[in-house]
């Protein structure tokens, strides 16, 4: 007679199916992606040393050393001076401050009115989903950074403007990705069972349909961030952006640009390699977050 209190009988087996939650299952996933994590960091230790700069430099953007102007990377100054003295290091720390303010800032406000433009056309139809996506088709027919030009041209130069231009064309992209993907799960099974349990429109398109197209908002939240950095530095760069002498990685560009000829070439260089690599990191961190999210791609 089989004992009935046997481990092996009362409990056929030892494996544990432990269910993840949606957000452990996106980091163990994120954290396979080793690349991804390493511009994840970069970014955050250049934003860190954007807000600690006046406290862990010994120099800071503006400080003036007439002493020491132009002069090439040294164990002093690493990056340089500029042609007033300035540390040019310094500078781009500084600098990393106010472009990720206005890359981040700018998407942001792009994504809040083309999120609520998406959501409204896909789920509606009819003429307001011609509208705006007629307006979508202008707003696609001029490259970016003509548009942001126009815009600025119009408004004139400075911060608040850049923010807007930037902004502006970052709206119909975020609309055409919400109101593809509202279109798919308006007729879904759950959206369906909602309605017919009385939901409001409201509460169908905010609390159902929103969440399933987030993934996709993310992701390209992230790599427009770095697309509007590399807008606005070009805008400062041919004088429609902040104010030259503000520590800005285009303004510093278009000043160094005069010195090129006379082998001041840490002027440029340094800058543009902030850029190139905030840029970069901002793009792999969004090809990183695309392949945590989407759960139909394998984990190799």
């Amino acid at each position: 007679m089989t004992n009935s209190t046997d481990p092996a009988i009362a409990m056929p087996t030892r494996i544990e199916r432990t269910a993840r939650s949606p957000f452990a299952e996106f980091r163990r996933r994120f954290a396979t992606r080793y690349g991804s994590m390493a511009a994840g960091v970069f970014l955050l230790l250049l934003l860190l040393g954007g807000v600690l700069a006046p406290w862990i430099l010994p120099f800071g953007p503006d400080q003036f050393d007439y002493k020491n102007t132009l002069d090439g990377p040294s164990m002093l100054h690493w990056a340089g001076t500029d042609e007033f003295g300035r540390d040019i290091f310094a500078r781009i720390l500084n600098g990393a401050k106010l472009s990720m303010f206005i890359g981040f800032v700018s998407v942001t406000i792009g994504a809040v009115i083309g999120i609520l433009a998406g959501l409204l056309a896909g789920y509606y139809g009819g003429w307001l989903d011609s509208i705006t996506m007629r307006i979508s088709d202008v707003l696609f027919a001029f490259p970016g950074i003509l548009l942001a030009i126009g815009i600025v041209a119009i408004l004139g130069a400075g911060l608040t403007n850049v923010i807007i231009a930037v902004a502006v064309f970052s709206v119909p992209a975020f609309a055409r990705i919400v109101r593809s993907g509202t279109l798919g799960l308006k007729e879904s099974t759950y959206v369906e069972a909602a309605r017919a349990a009385g939901a409001s429109n409201s509460i169908i398109m905010f609390r159902h349909i929103l969440p399933g197209v987030l993934g996709a908002v993310i992701v390209y939240f992230t790599m427009r961030i770095g697309t509007s950095i590399l807008t606005a530095t070009s805008l400062s760069f041919i004088g429609l952006g902040v104010e030259p002498s503000i520590a800005e990685w285009g303004a510093m560009l278009a000043t160094g640009r005069e010195y090129m000829l006379a082998g001041e070439w840490h002027l440029t260089f340094f800058p543009g390699l902030a850029i190139f690599l905030t840029v970069l990191c901002f793009n792999i961190l969004g090809d990183g977050l695309r392949d945590a999210l989407d759960p139909k791609l394998d984990d190799h």
